[in-house]
């Protein structure tokens, strides 16, 4: 039956979305065909049309419906900070907090050998650019504290230090409201590495 194809590689494309497996996945599309007109033909038309007009910032690889995004077009945000994150996700959740009122660079991954990512495929280049042509002073990286994202913070600090720029990093350990024996062994070396004068 034609239908029943199109649902199960609708399910087939869900199950591929982060967060989602098969099963979970096929629940969804059952919610979603049984509500069609109320959320499954909304929810596609919202789909086409983002998919119609996101775009990536050209300054910054942020997500945008222009070609430069609306904090690297904001006067106001330039500051002589950039804070460099991996991805999309990270900024985004940077701004939720509002801890920041500067710049952002995406990267775009880390490095990661396992999964075939080499400097080559990261923002380095064009954030070099942008230290020159922006006036900035200090390079936040604001990377995962995972295997990955230091080693990335290593090897971005590096290819950063002829620029001259202030490259400073987020402070890790105890989290605010953090109970030392529910802390892992990793955070609680990082908390005492860098500890700070009281």
């Amino acid at each position: 039956m034609e239908t029943h194809r199109d649902i199960e590689a609708l399910i087939g494309m869900m199950a591929r979305l982060p967060g989602f497996g098969p099963r979970s996945a096929r629940r969804a599309v059952l919610h979603l065909v049984k509500r069609r007109d109320t959320q499954l033909l909304p929810l596609a038309e919202l789909m086409r049309e983002v998919g119609r007009a996101v775009r990536t910032c050209l300054n910054c690889g942020n997500l945008a419906t222009s070609d430069i995004c609306g904090i690297c077009a904001a006067d106001k945000r330039a500051n002589g900070q950039i804070c460099v994150v991996e991805d999309v996700a990270d900024l985004w959740a940077m701004e939720r907090a509002q801890v920041f009122d500067g710049r952002y660079h995406v990267l775009g991954g880390t490095l990661s050998p396992l999964d075939d990512v080499g400097p080559e495929d990261l923002s380095i280049p064009k954030l070099r650019d942008r230290i020159a042509a922006e006036g900035v002073e200090e390079v936040i990286l604001a990377l995962n504290a995972t295997v990955e994202g230091q080693t990335t913070a290593h090897y971005v600090s590096r290819e950063l230090e002829p620029t001259g720029v202030r490259i400073s990093g987020l402070a890790q350990g105890v989290p605010v409201g953090g109970e030392l024996d529910y802390l892992d062994d990793g955070t609680l070396r990082a908390a005492l590495s860098s500890r700070k004068p009281f």
